[in-house]
C-alpha cells in the first residue's frame, strides 16, 4: 500500500472515531447500535461498517463509552471525561491540570498516549482509588503546544533519528532521509513532527533548521531560544520594512504635540544600554511645586496596526534578554535609533506629566503626545554617585566617559529632588502594603568569545529605585485615570493575585528552619512580616535562596482586561505603559490611551483580552530562556574551577539527591545521592533532608557544605558536584 493510501485510510478511520464520540456526546442520555450511528455518519461501504463495529468495542474495552445493553453504546457521563493541559515529569509520567478540580489529575507513562508536554488534552478521570489521588488516561490531544524540538542527530544507513535534549520530551523522533536536508551527524538541530502513525513506535519528522556543533557557544544559545519557540534574527522582508520607515522628525508633526524641547530632560539607564525608552523632565514651578514629566518613546506613531511590523512584534511580544545579547521584539532601526532617547536629538514621546507637591502629591496630570530633547545620559552609577555625594562632579570610577566629568547644578539639583521625592512616594507605597523584591541578579563580566571570566550581582540603589518609583507611577495613574471612567472603558491591565495561602504556609515551613516565620492574622500582616523577611535575610547565606522561594510563593504577575488590582505593589490600579521598545502589551496601553484621548469608543475586550494572554504567554517563555541562558552561563563558568572547593547551601532536597548553590557566585548544581558514600541516604520529605540510614547523619535544606565540580555538561545543561562534607 502507497504512504498516501495509508494515510487516506488512517484518516478516515479518525473520521469515524471522531465521529463516534459527536453521535454519542449530542444525546448524551440515549443508547445506539451500530446501524443507527453508521446511518448518522452515512456510512455506506463493508469496509467502514466493519471498521465502526471493531471501534466501538475497543473503545468500550478502554473505557471510553459505555455499552448500556448488548449492542447498545452511550457516552460516559460527562463528569469523567475532562480537559486540560498536560505536563509531563523527567521520569516520564505526567500531571493534568484542570480547572474545577480540587487535585491535578496523574497519568501513569503508559496511559499519557502519545501527549506532549504543555499539549491541551482531553483525559478520562477514574475514581480515586486507595492511594486517594486522581488518575486519568488521556484519550485525545486537542492542541499541540508545539511541534518543533530540538535535539541531536542520528544518522544510520536508510534512516535517521533525532533525541530531543528536552528531559520531559520522552521518545526519539525518526527522520527519512529525505527529510534530513543538510545536517550531519551529531549536529544539534530542529525538527518537525509531522505524523505520529498508530502503528508507530515513534513520531515521524523532518529537520527544518540546522543549529551546529553541540556545546559550541552560539549553538546552544540559539537552541535555548528554539526551545521556546523565539527568533533569533528578523525576516527580512521585516527589516526592509522598518528601514524603509521615515524616521525624521517633521514640524507639521510636531505641532500636534506639547513641545517639552526646552524643558530639562535626561535618563538614567543601565551603563550597558543599547535603547533608552525613558526619561525624566523636571522643572520648578513659580507655586514651588515641581513638574515632573515621565516621557516614554513613541513606538506606536511608527508601529501601526495591520503591517508586517506590527505582526511582528505582536508574535514576538517581548523582547529576550540572554546572558551575552539581546533578541530584541523590533529592528534595530527603532529599538536603537528612532525610539532611543538618546541624549542632544530630537524624539517622539508618549507622556504622563505630574505637579507635585513637595510632600510628593500629586496635584495635577496630564496624558499625552510630546516631543522631547534629552539633555544627558546617566548611568545608574553616575545618577548614585550625585545622590550619594551630592555633588555635580562624577567620579572618574563610576564615569561611562572614561574620566571625571562636571554636570550643571541645574541637573545636580533635579537628581536629588527627584530622588528625595521617590524615597517619599516609596515609603508610601510600602506603608500600603507593597512587597520589596529586591532579589540579587546574577550577571557575568564576559570576554571578547562570550566566555565568562568573572561572577557579580546586581543590586538595586538609589538610583535605581528613583527610576523605578516614577515608572510606576505612571504606569499608575494612566491605569487609574482609564480604569476609573464610566462606562467602564477596555483596557490592558497588569494585574497580580493575592498568594495561595498553601504556598505561603510551605514558604513558611520552610523559612522557620533558618529561623523566620510569617504572621497569617490578615493581609497586612502577611505583608508585612514578608517584608520582614525579605529585610533580614539580606547579606545572609540563604538570601537567594528565600528570595526564590518568597517569589515562587507569589502568583503570576499578567495582562488581561479583567482588572483586580495588583497585590505585589499594593496598587488598585496598574499598568505596563513605560517599556513600549521591548513590551507588546505597552504599545496596547499607548494606542489605547489615544485612542481615548480621543474620544473613541471601547473596542471588543475579547480581542484585547486574547492579545493579553498571548502576551503573559510569551513573557513567560522569553523569562523561562533568560534562566536557561543564565544556567548555561553558569555551567560554562565553572568548567574552570573544577579543582576548586567550594562553600554552598543546600538548595533543595528530593528523592535523587541535592541541590547546592555556591554562595560567592550562585551556581547551583547537583549532589545525586547515588554519589554520597558514607552512607546509604533515604529522602525524609518531612525535614526537607537525606537521612543516613546508618550514621543518621542529615543533609537539610539550608545546610552548608562543601562541594568539587564533579562534571559540567553545557549540551544538556546540567552541572554534578562531588560533596566532601558539612562546612565547618
Amino acid at each position: 500500500m502507497s504512504k498516501k493510501k495509508k494515510r487516506t485510510k488512517q484518516h478516515r478511520k479518525n473520521e469515524i472515531t471522531r465521529g463516534i464520540f459527536e453521535v454519542l456526546e449530542k444525546e448524551p442520555t440515549k443508547s445506539f447500535n451500530y446501524k443507527q450511528i453508521a446511518s448518522k455518519l452515512e456510512i455506506n461501504d463493508t469496509e467502514g461498517r466493519n471498521f465502526l463495529i471493531k471501534r466501538l468495542g475497543e473503545l468500550k474495552a478502554k473505557e471510553r463509552i459505555r455499552e448500556q445493553e448488548r449492542g447498545n453504546y452511550k457516552s460516559l457521563e460527562n463528569k469523567l471525561l475532562h480537559q486540560g493541559k498536560i505536563e509531563v515529569t523527567a521520569r516520564g509520567n505526567a500531571y493534568v491540570i484542570v480547572d474545577g478540580l480540587d487535585d491535578d489529575v496523574f497519568v501513569s507513562f503508559n496511559k499519557i498516549n502519545r501527549a506532549f508536554d504543555g499539549d491541551i488534552v482531553e483525559i478520562l478521570v477514574k475514581p480515586k482509588r486507595r492511594s486517594n489521588k486522581l488518575e486519568g488516561e488521556v484519550v485525545s490531544i486537542l492542541e499541540r503546544k508545539k511541534n518543533n524540538f530540538v535535539g541531536i542527530l542520528d544518522m544510520h544507513k536508510t534512516f535517521a533519528f533525532v533525541r530531543p535534549t528536552d528531559h520531559k520530551m520522552y521518545t526519539d523522533i525518526f527522520v527519512p532521509l529525505d527529510k534530513v536536508g543538510k545536517a550531519k551527524d551529531g549536529e544539534k538541530v530542529i525538527v518537525e513532527v509531522l505524523s505520529w502513525e498508530k502503528d508507530s513506535d515513534s513520531p515521524t519528522g523532518k529537520v527544518v533548521e540546522v543549529l551546529g556543533i553541540p556545546g559550541e557557544h552560539d549553538t546552544e544559545i540559539h537552541a535555548i531560544l528554539a526551545e521556546y519557540g523565539l527568533p533569533y534574527q528578523f525576516p527580512a522582508e521585516v527589516d526592509r520594512f522598518a528601514n524603509k520607515l521615515d524616521t525624521s522628525i517633521k514640524e507639521e508633526e510636531v505641532s500636534k504635540r506639547r513641545d517639552m524641547r526646552q524643558v530639562l530632560t535626561f535618563t538614567i539607564d543601565p551603563k550597558d544600554a543599547k535603547d533608552f525608552d525613558d526619561a525624566l523632565s523636571f522643572q520648578e514651578l513659580p507655586n514651588g511645586n515641581f513638574e515632573i514629566g515621565i516621557h516614554i518613546a513613541d513606538v506606536s506613531f511608527y508601529v501601526t496596526p495591520d503591517t508586517l511590523l506590527d505582526e511582528e512584534a505582536y508574535e514576538r511580544a517581548t523582547s529576550v534578554y540572554l546572558v551575552d545579547r539581546v533578541v530584541p521584539m523590533l529592528p534595530e532601526i527603532l529599538s536603537n535609533n528612532a525610539c532611543s532617547l538618546r541624549p542632544k536629538e530630537d524624539k517622539y514621546t508618549f507622556s504622563a506629566i505630574f505637579e507635585i507637591d513637595g510632600n510628593a502629591n500629586v496635584k495635577k496630570e496630564w496624558f499625552g503626545r510630546t516631543v522631547i530633547h534629552s539633555d544627558e545620559r546617566f548611568a545608574y552609577e553616575e545618577a548614585q554617585y550625585i545622590i550619594e555625594n551630592q555633588t555635580n562632579r562624577i567620579g572618574e570610577e563610576v564615569s561611562i566617559r572614561g574620566k571625571a566629568y562636571e554636570v550643571s547644578n541645574e541637573v545636580r539639583d533635579a537628581v536629588l529632588k527627584l530622588n528625595s521625592l521617590a524615597v517619599i512616594i516609596r515609603e508610601r507605597r510600602m506603608n500600603a502594603g507593597a512587597i520589596s523584591f529586591d532579589k540579587l541578579e546574577v550577571k557575568f563580566n564576559l570576554n571578547e568569545k562570550n566566555e565568562p571570566v568573572s561572577v557579580y550581582f546586581k543590586e538595586a540603589k538609589a538610583a535605581n529605585k528613583l527610576i523605578e518609583e516614577f515608572m510606576l507611577l505612571a504606569n499608575r495613574k494612566v491605569a487609574a485615570f482609564i480604569g476609573k471612567q464610566r462606562p467602564e472603558k477596555t483596557f490592558v491591565y497588569r494585574i497580580h493575585d493575592e498568594p495561595n495561602e498553601d504556598k505561603l504556609m510551605a514558604l513558611n515551613g520552610i523559612i522557620s528552619k533558618f529561623g523566620h516565620k510569617l504572621n497569617f492574622h490578615n493581609k497586612k500582616t502577611i505583608s508585612e512580616s514578608l517584608n520582614k523577611l525579605l529585610e533580614d535575610v539580606k547579606g545572609q547565606k540563604e538570601q537567594n535562596l528565600v528570595d526564590t522561594l518568597a517569589i515562587r510563593s507569589m502568583s503570576k504577575a499578567i495582562y488581561t482586561t479583567d482588572n483586580i488590582g495588583h497585590y505585589g505593589l499594593a496598587f488598585d490600579y496598574y499598568t505596563h505603559f513605560t517599556s513600549p521598545i521591548r513590551r507588546y502589551p505597552d504599545v496596547m496601553v499607548h494606542r489605547l490611551l489615544q485612542h481615548y484621548l480621543d474620544g473613541g469608543k471601547a473596542p471588543k475586550a475579547e480581542a484585547i483580552e486574547e492579545k493579553c494572554k498571548h502576551s503573559s504567554d510569551m513573557e513567560y517563555l522569553a523569562s523561562s530562556a533568560e534562566r536557561d541562558s543564565i544556567k548555561y552561563m553558569q555551567i560554562k563558568f565553572m568548567q574552570d574551577h573544577k579543582d576548586q572547593e567550594f562553600v554552598g547551601v543546600i538548595s533543595g532536597v528530593t528523592e535523587w539527591g541535592i541541590y547546592v548553590e555556591i554562595i560567592e557566585n550562585k551556581c547551583e548544581g547537583m549532589v545525586r545521592i547515588r554519589d554520597i558514600k558514607d552512607d546509604y541516604y533515604t529522602f525524609d520529605e518531612k525535614q526537607y533532608a537525606l537521612v543516613g540510614e546508618r550514621r543518621k547523619k542529615v543533609y537539610q535544606l539550608g545546610d552548608e557544605v562543601r562541594v568539587m565540580v564533579k562534571d559540567t555538561d553545557l549540551v544538556k545543561r546540567h552541572l554534578d558536584f562531588t560533596l566532601l562534607g558539612k562546612a565547618k
